[in-house]
């Protein structure tokens, strides 16, 4: 007996194609098949792809402004440190940890750590990371709750960084693994041969990262494993495009995520240039 076919988001528009429909009414895009849809992440035309490139731009100027700030860029034998900021420019853009946030009081840079990274290899891993799940997840719970769970799994993972005391941490990964989370409930929750695919394509990623956390020095499993479950808690709350659409208060939401994201990231250049520079 043949199992028939469910509506499923386009991977263009992220517009529903119809279960009798063999391409999309909207874009014209051919109606993909189930291992088609986990594979093809990086599709230049999928939905949500505007935002991710946003948010790797955003990433990349951090990234360039720690490395012009620094009075001097050492390579201490980690390839993740190679062309690696000094700690006196990070400090000042925004490193989060117990350190800055517990004991200075610095609650911003619970946001501005997530776009600082320690080297070329460890921004270059965060990021395409992020450009393969960024747009999934944006395709399958729509850009402003991919938005929400990638800003607030980052507080979540460092917050948990904190209180574990973590003094010093930099880096998207924690909201990478918040992206992580939300599409292994999402997999779990949607249930059927797409969820199942998705859990199993995600479960990679999660033995991926227990496995690089306890080979490569420096890892901050605690901000994995906080971003993973602000992801997962999130993802919950917001719900995705399968069961309800994008609510008025969530566009609202990612709104201020990006109001805050945007001050936060402005202040720390403000401060790195003001001290550095003046």
């Amino acid at each position: 007996m043949l199992m028939a076919q469910r509506s499923i988001p386009c991977p263009r528009c992220g517009r529903l194609i119809g279960a009798s429909e063999a391409s999309c009414t909207w874009c014209g895009a051919g109606r993909p098949g189930v291992w088609a849809r986990v594979v093809t992440w990086t599709n230049s035309g999928r939905t949500g792809d505007w935002q991710v490139t946003a948010i790797i731009t955003a990433n990349v100027v951090y990234y360039l402004a720690s490395l012009m700030l620094s009075s001097h860029r050492e390579f201490s034998g980690n390839p993740l440190n190679f062309l690696s900021p000094d700690q006196s420019s990070l400090m000042l853009l925004g490193t989060t940890g117990s350190v800055p946030v517990l004991s200075l009081g610095h609650v911003w840079t619970l946001i501005s750590a997530s776009y600082l990274h320690g080297g070329l290899l460890h921004i270059f891993f965060n990021m395409m990371a992020l450009r393969q799940i960024g747009p999934l997840v944006s395709s399958e719970f729509g850009p402003n709750r991919m938005f929400i769970i990638y800003t607030l799994s980052g507080v979540s993972g460092y917050l948990a960084s904190c209180f574990a005391g973590v003094p010093f941490t930099i880096g998207a990964s924690a909201s990478v693994c918040g992206l992580i989370g939300a599409l292994f409930y999402y997999g779990k929750s949607r249930g059927g041969t797409y969820g199942a695919a998705v859990s199993r394509e995600v479960s990679g990623w999660l033995i991926s990262l227990v496995l690089f956390g306890l080979i490569m020095p420096g890892i901050n499993n605690w901000g994995h494993g906080g971003g993973i479950v602000g992801g997962v808690v999130l993802a919950k709350l917001l719900g995705y495009r399968d069961h309800r659409a994008e609510t008025p208060g969530q566009a609202f939401l990612a709104a201020l995520c990006l109001l805050v994201t945007v001050l936060v990231l402005l202040w720390g250049g403000y401060l790195a240039f003001t001290v550095l520079l003046g």
